[in-house]
């Protein structure tokens, strides 16, 4: 396939706002990708050339686009920057730019593939002299590509395709490349959830589509978990009392306490089985929005290289700071200094971390998310001491309500967030939420007794004092699964200091759009002055939810106050279902 086919595939999706609609062209356009160039066709709609849990990117801001374009038509410096600040879109300046020196180039035989691996390049150049070899790169193919293609390639490497959906989508439009139904997504999904790899997952089904549906299903469904590979977390429902946790896990049940730390995912690949050097380990960390953050905490690394041994293995936990004197955990504040890229050593001797272990989901070759509870557990504790900087979640098992209570309790005089009770017979649910895992927290201060994440799509230019913020309200919503969509829950205007008004403009300037997502869900009373990309996730605390005709959710926030800013993926935000289901809640 042509890029300049790609483009005008690309083209037609920027102009639809129906979800049914881009189902049935990212259909046509899976159809007719060759197998071998489908993984590529896919990570471009998505404006990446790796799945999302690679560290690949780009490394190019808006200056060295613009620097690009100049470079590749021969124009003056500021032209581009000119036109640019006219329409407020990179990819409409090249379009521009490219239509008025090669207003005859109508034909652009650049293979995917071809631009692919330029595009890719760009991402591995690093190092010195590594930005203008970006902008050399990028200029030659701009050069060399007809208007449209031109416009997604300029936007590519700054991560603003503006195409309007999400991963579950382009499931569909798989789905309904098969048979012309989104019957098939559940089973993608499922897959999906355990290897999110949209490229990977695209190609295994390209690859036997012709045999049938049956076949190309079977293709998906043998798919395991991999080191090397995050699966998406596994998260809980919400309880009310112990006699809720009993009554949801069969009155038996496993308790853990609830840390308030990094949820982070443990992979260790050693010589054995993966032909690495003799006596060598590989070690990879992935945060719960599936980023690599294995350079940021090098003691884990040191720590899972001495401690575990076995030959390959996932494990899923809590990073958490700790007083090395008390042995004491540290408050989230303080744990979260580690998630960074600069002053890691430093920091790393101030905030030590442990790495609280409470899964197993895959040992020596073999998956264990479809193993009881009782199983993964049992194998945590053969791996792991209790001593170590990796240990095993503290964990008990009991049959009554005031045992709970009891546990309940001790937790929150050690400064954690509550308990955690889980099924003895259940499975690990990758990326899904249900009645395998129930947490259990509460408040004194409100009927709302846990905190909501939400998305921040939109803010308002500020006011008085915070006119030197650049923002004075902003616009949170949450995600509604079955259509795709982000659904507003309240406009926010007080209960964030000084700093986090601060980080909020800073952040919105790099996530602003020229207009509102067509994946949003906005009554036009709650317009914003500025709208941004779904990026930004906070977790909010409120007094209670409260019936709502004028957020698209249906519910809102009441006296919401923000807690901190998380580090989550926007669709894995709390879910309108799931707000349904805690307005439910708040009034037992």
């Amino acid at each position: 396939m042509t890029f300049q086919k790609l483009a005008e595939y690309f083209a037609q999706l920027e102009l639809t706002s129906s979800r049914n609609a881009m189902v049935e062209i990212l259909s046509r356009l899976f159809g007719e990708a060759e197998a071998s160039e489908i993984d590529k066709v896919v990570y471009l709609t998505q404006g990446r050339v790796a799945p999302l849990y690679e560290p690949v990117e780009f490394g190019m801001a808006e200056k060295m686009i613009l620097r690009a374009l100049e470079l590749a038509f021969g124009v003056g410096v500021g032209k581009a920057t000119e036109i640019f600040k006219k329409n407020g879109d990179l990819g409409e300046a090249a379009r521009d730019l490219s239509n008025k020196i090669n207003k005859n180039k109508k034909n652009n035989k650049k293979t995917v593939t071809e631009v692919f691996m330029e595009l890719l390049r760009i991402a591995q150049s690093g190092g010195e002299g590594s930005v203008e070899k970006k902008i050399g790169i990028l200029s030659g193919l701009l050069q060399e590509s007809d208007p449209l293609s031109a416009k997604y390639i300029a936007r590519i490497p700054v991560d603003k395709m503006r195409l309007g959906f999400s991963d579950m989508t382009v499931l569909e439009g798989l789905s309904w490349m098969m048979d012309k139904t989104k019957g098939n997504k559940p089973a993608m999904e499922a897959v999906y959830n355990i290897r999110p790899d949209l490229g990977y997952i695209a190609k295994q089904v390209r690859a036997v589509i012709k045999a049938g549906k049956k076949q190309a299903l079977a293709s998906i469904e043998e798919i395991k978990p991999v080191t090397g590979t995050p699966l998406l977390p596994m998260r809980a429902e919400r309880a009310a009392s112990p006699d809720d946790i009993l009554e949801n896990t069969g009155g038996r049940c496993a308790i853990e306490p609830k840390v308030d730390g990094l949820r982070t995912q443990l992979h260790i690949k050693r010589a054995q089985r993966w032909g690495l050097k003799a006596g060598s380990c590989e070690v990879r960390l992935y945060s719960r929005g599936l980023e690599n953050v294995t350079g940021m905490y090098p003691d884990l690394v040191a720590a899972a290289e001495k401690e575990i041994a076995c030959e390959d293995v996932i494990l899923d936990g809590e990073a958490i700071g700790y007083n090395p004197q008390s042995g004491k955990f540290l408050p989230f504040q303080e744990t979260v200094q580690r998630k960074r890229k600069y002053d890691i050593e430093s920091f790393s001797k101030n905030v030590p971390l442990k790495l609280i272990v409470f899964d197993c989901l895959y040992l020596n070759g073999r998956s264990l998310i479809n193993e009881p509870y009782t199983v993964r557990r049992k194998e945590v504790e053969k791996l792991l001491r209790k001593e170590n900087t990796i240990q095993p979640a503290e964990m008990h098992i009991v049959n009554d309500a005031a045992e709970i209570e009891k546990l309940f309790h001790a937790a929150l005089a050690k400064n954690l967030e509550g308990i955690m009770a889980k099924k003895l017979d259940g499975v690990y649910q990758a990326g899904a939420r249900g009645w395998n895992w129930i947490k259990y927290k509460k408040s004194y201060e409100s009927k709302l007794a846990d905190t909501i994440d939400a998305v921040v799509m939109g803010y308002d230019y500020g006011q008085g004092k915070r006119s030197k913020f650049g923002v004075g309200a902003f616009l949170v919503g949450v995600y509604d699964k079955k259509e795709d969509s982000f659904k507003t829950i309240s406009k926010i205007g007080t209960g964030l200091t000084d700093e986090e008004w601060q980080e909020l403009a800073a952040r919105g300037k790099g996530l602003a759009v020229s207009e509102k997502p067509k994946n949003y869900n906005v009554n036009k009373t709650m317009g914003c002055d500025v709208w941004l990309r779904p990026k930004l996730v906070g977790e909010f605390k409120a007094d209670e939810l409260t019936k709502s005709p004028m957020h698209t959710a249906g519910l809102a926030l009441r006296f919401p106050r923000l807690v901190r800013w998380r580090e989550k993926n926007p669709e894995d935000t709390t879910s309108t279902k799931e707000m349904e289901a805690i307005f439910k809640l708040q009034a037992k």
